[in-house]
């Protein structure tokens, strides 16, 4: 129950058709109106010929795009998430939520294997990040068994050289995976943000890629690449920001509220500040100016 489940959470969104063609259609009929509107002003001899021609345009292009452009890339998701699902639940891991007192040999090498076995088909997945992630937090709860077990083994035992060889060669495997998991949430996030219309959106999936990076910083502050991409988020994020309060600031000088206007310009500014790349934030002599001239203002 609890694999099915997970397979059917990992199917990506999907309208159903009479719903999306419903959506379709009242589109349709608003450019119909709209077009017909438009050149009604023109003083056109047959508006509702070209009217209707467009919203006939607008309905091919929604089946076109829901049968051909969504319904490809959808089957392309679900199909690398049951690739992905396959190869996990394949494979259960044999970790106890309470792990025995002695991590065996034998045991070590299962261990192994299935860390060896996901990492694999997680760089087959390549681009999926929850693939990665799954991998890092086996790899995680693999060194912390082997943290807990090494100061217990004894010189001469066999079991030494096995976890030691282990522990190495999956802190590595961890350090690949965190990196490229930090490395696509980091993209996608920043991508989605930059689209999104509204600034909840764009503050959501920004703060979504800065997460990411203070994880993957938190167990790897001297790699360069995840220094640089803190650093590109932090002032990202801040720029959001600064963006934002310069809005505020414009619609209450609109208004007449020149405290108000002045205090938003005053926060845009030091946003501005903070940010570090590229030699700082291209808009802060603009944002100074702005400041300057509201407090002129205020002052006259």
């Amino acid at each position: 129950m609890k694999k099915n489940r997970r397979l059917r959470n990992g199917r990506p969104f999907w309208l159903p058709a009479s719903t999306y063609y419903f959506l379709a259609a009242a589109v349709a009929i608003g450019v119909f109106f709209l077009v017909w509107a438009i050149l009604g002003e023109t003083r056109d001899e047959n508006p509702w010929i070209a009217a209707g021609l467009m919203a006939s345009m607008s309905m091919i292009a929604a089946v076109v795009l829901r049968e051909v452009v969504l319904r490809f890339r959808r089957n392309s998701l679900v199909s690398a998430q049951r690739k992905l699902d396959n190869s996990v639940l394949a494979f259960p891991v044999p970790v106890r939520e309470e792990p025995p007192n002695k991590l065996t040999l034998e045991r070590n090498t299962i261990l192994l294997e299935e860390i060896k076995r996901k990492s694999e088909a997680a760089m087959v997945l390549g681009k999926l990040a929850e693939s990665h992630r799954e991998v890092f937090e086996l790899c995680g709860l693999y060194l912390e068994v082997a943290k807990r077990e090494l100061p217990t083994i004894g010189v001469g035992s066999p079991r030494l050289a096995a976890i030691t060889r282990g522990r190495d060669r999956v802190d590595r495997l961890h350090r690949r995976h965190m990196l490229k998991w930090a490395e696509i949430e980091i993209k996608a996030n920043t991508q989605a943000a930059m689209e999104s219309a509204r600034h909840s959106q764009r503050m959501e999936k920004a703060e979504n890629a800065m997460r990411a990076a203070s994880t993957a910083f938190e167990h790897y502050p001297d790699e360069p690449d995840i220094v640089r991409s803190m650093l590109a988020v932090e002032d990202f994020v801040y720029s959001l920001k600064a963006a934002e309060e310069l809005r505020r600031s414009a619609r209450a000088e609109d208004r007449g509220d020149l405290k108000r206007a002045l205090s938003h310009a005053l926060v845009a500014e030091k946003l501005a500040v903070r940010i570090r790349g590229d030699g700082g934030d291209a808009s802060l002599p603009r944002i100074r100016k702005d400041v300057d001239r509201i407090q002129k203002l205020l002052e006259s």
